[in-house]
């Protein structure tokens, strides 16, 4: 399956109103050390504390009726 920009900016019209808008973050030293600019995603200000709620809330968004009514199970590692 190819993602292309158009489907990110779909993705998160479905989710937007679910989730927090995190912030970036520079980091100087790790922009020093690498010569490049670096960012970083703070994606653990969510509210679950991780950037899954993500891929996990696009996908139950697309879900048909028969398919919510089956469930959802999940698993994480950390």
């Amino acid at each position: 399956m190819k993602i292309n920009l158009h489907d990110i900016f779909l993705a998160n019209q479905r989710i937007k109103d679910f989730i927090v808008k995190t912030p970036l973050s520079h980091s100087y030293s790790l922009s020093l050390l690498s010569e490049s600019e670096i960012w970083f995603k703070l994606e653990n200000l969510q509210k679950t504390g991780s950037f899954k709620i993500r891929g996990a809330l696009n996908k139950i968004t697309l879900l048909n009726e028969t398919e919510k009514k089956k469930g959802v199970i999940t698993a994480s590692a950390g």
